[in-house]
């Protein structure tokens, strides 16, 4: 293995060059700058598509355009500014447009500040954009994970012909740790099929999203949600950590997750039968598997950098399983070791003895 010190947002940038990205379009907002300051240099040399846009929403709009002509797109941006793109990704998944979105996510709400945080959970798996659509979340916890999730965002995206998001805390795309570029694990999308490229040799084509027949629309409605139910099936990822024998079971995604391990291990420590549950895809959450661990548990604890956002998807898997519990802090300095054993024993003294 040939391993680097990478930085995650490096890491990013050099992953979607690997996978054959062809156009960026971005603005600089702290802390995913170094993406576009990354691919700046790289592009042009290479005779790609880079665009240092007037602002967001004209750097997502950029993406549109160009994903309609097939091209590999990426955009990337953080939190508050990903705000400004929720109307285009609207717009992307109506016209079936295969578009990475990377946010490196900040603190908010609002413009917030560069402090650690998961707040944008909700922005990314429910979005605010209007209409009936869904997008594909994918949740890197390494820096090897954020090169791995790139090349799985840009085959998704175009397998399903649909925008996906790589969310990453600030702190992973701002941590350097050894990664291995490897080559692109995934077979080439064919879309000659929808592709706007000319037709000099075929029927004209179009893509839009404006149908003033509500019947027509009903039905694109549907087609698009008989895609998010193939997603739902095949699409599930997740991690797991001594699981096997798990009474009770933490759950986080992202950078929490490896703090949360230490959690596993401190408690397996004392008798406590823990394990971790990780999604890799936040949409779609693996509701099934995280339902079928909580029939063994009597307790499922949530970890979040946020005030509780995964917690309404791991009440909707745990059902009536279950206790259901959430620790977390908004923004600022990682919640720590300590911090969460000490909120963890509030809620297991009761049961375990040991503790």
């Amino acid at each position: 293995m040939n391993k680097e010190l990478l930085k995650g947002n490096i890491a990013i940038a050099k992953a979607a060059l690997n996978c054959g990205c062809n156009c960026y379009f971005g603005y600089p907002i702290t802390p995913q700058t170094e993406i576009g300051e990354y691919l700046s240099k790289q592009m042009p040399a290479n005779k790609l598509a880079y665009v240092c846009a007037e602002s967001e929403i004209a750097a997502i709009n950029m993406a549109l355009g160009a994903a309609s002509t097939g091209a590999k797109v990426m955009t990337s941006s953080s939190s508050c500014a990903v705000s400004l793109m929720q109307e285009a990704i609207s717009y992307a998944s109506s016209d079936e447009l295969p578009i990475v979105i990377v946010n490196v996510m900040r603190a908010g709400p609002g413009q917030g500040y560069i402090f650690p945080s998961q707040g944008d959970y909700n922005q990314a798996t429910i979005g605010g954009g209007n209409g009936d659509y869904k997008t594909i979340v994918l949740s890197p916890s390494s820096v090897q994970e954020c090169i791995d999730l790139t090349y799985r965002a840009f085959y998704l995206a175009q397998k399903y012909r649909t925008p996906v998001i790589l969310l990453a805390d600030g702190l992973l795309g701002q941590m350097a740790e050894a990664a291995e570029l490897t080559e692109n694990p995934y077979p080439e999308i064919d879309n000659s099929n929808w592709r706007l490229d000319g037709a000099k040799n075929r029927p004209s084509r179009e893509i839009h999203s404006l149908e003033p027949d509500q019947n027509k629309l009903n039905r694109h409605i549907v087609k698009l949600y008989q895609k998010y139910s193939a997603i739902e099936q095949n699409e599930c990822d997740y991690e797991e950590y001594k699981t096997q024998d798990a009474e009770v079971i933490i759950t986080a995604f992202g950078t929490m997750a490896r703090y949360a391990k230490a959690l596993c291990n401190h408690y397996r420590n004392k008798g406590v039968k823990i394990g971790l549950f990780r999604p890799k895809t936040l949409y779609p959450f693996p509701y099934k598997r995280l339902n079928e661990l909580s029939q063994k548990a009597k307790i499922v604890i949530d970890i979040e950098m946020n005030m509780g956002q995964m917690l309404k998807d791991v009440r909707l898997a745990v059902l009536s399983n279950a206790q259901v519990a959430f620790i977390g802090k908004p923004v600022g300095d990682w919640l720590r070791e300590e911090e969460m054993i000490n909120a963890a024993n509030n809620i297991l003294k009761e049961r375990y003895a040991s503790i």
